[in-house]
């Protein structure tokens, strides 16, 4: 339980961490009477049903016993121990949850028959699978690109929890560190939105079956809906990232994350196969550090209202560039796999390379359209007055 002592300072520094436990401890360590801490009610939640989660009162009878976890009033910096892994844990819930959608949606096209395609004008044809249909292929690659883009950035990224702890060099484990400080907003926001859209996708595929209990693509989307939510917001997430995760240790992180997608693009420009996917990546990223310069300077000056004002937005656009590059590397390996692997993979590595084309020739993009807002410090947001709702 997080709470403050009678003493406490005001604000989150006075905030301290106690164990307050259902039955009380006798000398001994046997289990004494029960505590003075009682169970409220139950939250009826959207999704995570399984889950039970509930209100609870504390010393109704003034008789609750705490106790206190370390020191007093340090609470917040007690729990963040646990929080970072935490974050990539609630972003690894929603790749999986979108993950599910996904493979359901995606065997559900393969057997569905449903229409015919556009030039096939006999109506004593044949329906085909809806998997024929250009436009469910496409909901489809957006969320294999979505899901398996995600899946590799929080697979990386628990490889940077191990190495921050075993890595053989004392170099290496800060190296780990500092990007996975860099990443963490990333890791928890990124899938728990856009897992989160393929949710949405995969029942949009099964049509009005997926609006219904019989199939549980809607169950998948209501469990993920709380991921954006819990362990910190997305827009939370998004000012942690801009206005504190980006400068943290002088920049070490970023120039960490910025040298690692030089070098993947470097590599990738020796396959003419690659062009298309590397040249906007690289344009993106040459837009978005021309984009972070300039908000640092604004925070560096003092204008931290306004540099933070469309952090949400920010967070996208660096969370498209750091996937975008999972997926450079991913077509890396894909066609390494197609020029050295066995030829019974060749279909597994094509579908990666087209996964890859698409986030990299779609979505990457578009977010043009966001860094120019970001560039020209748009106020829209900022400047709305409460009482103009």
């Amino acid at each position: 339980v997080l709470a403050k002592l009678p003493d406490a300072p005001p604000g989150v520094k006075g905030i301290s961490l106690f164990i307050v436990p259902k039955f009380l401890v006798n000398d001994d360590g046997s289990l004494g009477e029960r505590n003075d801490v009682l169970l409220a009610g139950l939250f009826h939640k959207m999704g995570w049903r399984g889950t039970t989660s509930t209100a609870l009162n504390f010393g109704d009878n003034g008789n609750c016993v705490g106790y206190l976890v370390g020191e007093p009033h340090k609470g917040l910096a007690y729990m963040f121990q646990m929080m970072n892994e935490a974050r990539i844990g609630v972003g690894m819930g929603a790749i999986m949850l979108g993950y599910a959608g996904y493979l359901y949606s995606l065997n559900y096209a393969r057997e569905r028959p449903q229409g015919r395609l556009p030039d096939g004008k006999d109506p004593a044809s044949a329906q085909v699978p809806i998997i024929e249909h250009t436009d469910v292929r496409r909901m489809l690659l957006m969320q294999k690109a979505y899901v398996e883009g995600a899946f590799d950035l929080g697979l990386y990224s628990a490889r940077l929890v191990d190495d921050e702890h075993s890595a053989e060099s004392e170099e290496e484990r800060r190296n780990a560190s500092e990007l996975l400080d860099l990443l963490t907003p990333i890791v928890k926001s990124w899938p728990s939105e856009f897992c989160l859209k393929a949710n949405e996708l995969a029942i949009q595929i099964l049509g009005g079956h997926g609006y219904t209990r019989e199939y549980p693509v809607e169950q998948y989307y209501r469990d993920n809906r709380l991921n954006p939510i819990h362990e910190g917001t997305h827009g939370i997430q998004s000012l942690d990232l801009l206005g504190r995760k980006l400068m943290q240790n002088k920049g070490a992180g970023l120039r960490q994350l910025l040298g690692l997608i030089q070098a993947s693009c470097a590599r990738a420009a020796e396959y003419d196969s690659l062009t298309a996917l590397r040249q906007p990546l690289e344009q993106h990223i040459a837009r978005l550090t021309s984009v972070t310069q300039a908000l640092l300077g604004d925070l560096a000056a003092g204008k931290v209202n306004q540099a933070l004002a469309n952090s949400a937005l920010y967070l996208k656009v660096f969370g498209h560039a750091v996937i975008g590059w999972r997926w450079l590397e991913q077509a890396l390996r894909a066609e390494r796999g197609l020029a050295e692997g066995n030829p019974a993979d060749a279909d597994f590595y094509r579908g990666k390379l087209q996964a890859a084309r698409y986030f990299l020739t779609w979505e990457v993009p578009a977010c043009a359209h966001e860094l120019a807002i970001l560039d020209a410090r748009d106020d829209t947001c900022l400047t709305m007055q409460d009482a103009w709702f």
